[in-house]
């Protein structure tokens, strides 16, 4: 009974740190999406460059009297959709980062992609464990070979630990049935 208490401590542990490690980021923040000024027509390539994407976050976005549609890389660049399966006009849509690499999106008016409203984003792979900056290099000595001793490294992917977290739970509880 404490072994199967145990198991599920650890598996709400598992899927907290999961579900934390996702962000929402609303476009273009405080003005939201629209077209840009004349003055600013790389406001949204502005915002971009200022955050860090991962596999499982999201964008919202907010708009008025407007669209947003995911499109291809030729139909962002050239603001000339072939899709409409992506299109929303209800104010607020959230679409998912889920897989690495970029994803691109226009208004779904062609006038306000020419001028401006659209956005591309490099999506990395899940979220690191920690975000700190690496530790220098020092001339520590090497470990004995017949060290023993293990660390789990920051950079060990979330996926990964997650994986084996729910792994274990899962043959736990296989063993108990």
């Amino acid at each position: 009974m404490g072994s199967t208490f145990f198991y599920i401590i650890l598996c709400f542990i598992a899927l907290t740190i999961v579900a934390a490690s996702a962000e929402e980021f609303k476009v273009g923040d405080a003005v939201g999406w629209r077209q840009p000024s004349q003055n600013e027509t790389d406001l949204y390539n502005h915002w971009a460059s200022n955050k860090k994407f991962h596999i499982g976050d999201s964008l919202r976005f907010e708009y008025r009297n407007d669209s947003v549609i995911k499109v291809a890389k030729w139909e962002f660049y050239h603001c000339n959709r072939t899709h409409l399966a992506s299109a929303g006009k209800d104010g607020t849509r959230t679409m998912n980062l889920n897989r690495a690499g970029t994803f691109y999106f226009v208004s779904g008016d062609p006038e306000h992609c020419k001028n401006g409203q659209r956005l591309a984003v490099e999506v990395l792979p899940l979220h690191p464990i920690s975000e700190s900056p690496p530790q220098p290099f020092s001339q520590a000595p090497a470990p004995s070979p017949l060290s023993f001793s293990a660390s789990v490294s920051s950079a060990v992917p979330l996926a990964f630990i997650s994986a084996l977290l729910i792994s274990v739970i899962v043959v736990a509880i296989a063993g108990l049935a």
